[in-house]
């Protein structure tokens, strides 16, 4: 099986599905050094006139360095998938274990990029920007309620350059 470049208003699955239900693997470094992690918060939409999507990183998480220190990312999409291996990439840190290795999920190292062979759908995105949440934004104060321990996410804006789907 391969991958087919398509455009993102091709992918006729929910977005909402596809990160809160099915969730995905956000992933940025290359071949010489990467880190992934399971995401269940995020979209895609449109911003600054660019496909886009969002993601939420807490400050904690060892791919933050790795998103921070790289230009682009990844999103892998498993269709619902894998969840088990998603878990595992979720609950575990990449500083104390190989996920690869751990869970059988095979990297792709392409253009400076990894994502992962047994994905379905993988965006390829460019950071545009990156804010740092807190309290001060919150107009539902209820929304505090996933901080107790103050490790407010960094959420980073990125264009979507390549969409691939698997053929």
């Amino acid at each position: 099986m391969a991958f087919e470049k398509r455009d993102i208003r091709e992918i006729k699955e929910s977005a909402v599905k596809m990160i809160a239900d099915d969730w995905a693997l956000v992933t940025a470094g290359n071949a010489d050094g990467y880190n992934t992690m399971t995401v269940s918060w995020g979209g895609i939409g449109e911003i600054w006139g660019k496909d886009a999507a969002f993601v939420f990183i807490r400050p904690q998480r060892h791919t933050l360095r790795f998103v921070e220190e790289n230009e682009r990312f990844t999103l892998s999409f498993f269709g619902g998938a894998y969840k088990k291996e998603l878990g595992f990439c979720g609950r575990n840190s990449g500083r104390d274990v190989d996920k690869a290795k751990e869970t059988g999920l095979v990297p792709v190292f392409e253009q400076n990029l990894t994502y992962f062979e047994q994905a379905t759908v993988v965006l390829k995105c460019r950071k545009l920007a990156k804010y740092d949440l807190s309290p001060a934004g919150f107009i539902d104060k209820s929304v505090q309620s996933n901080y107790s321990d103050g490790d407010y996410h960094k959420m980073f804006i990125a264009e979507i350059e390549e969409v691939l789907v698997r053929t």
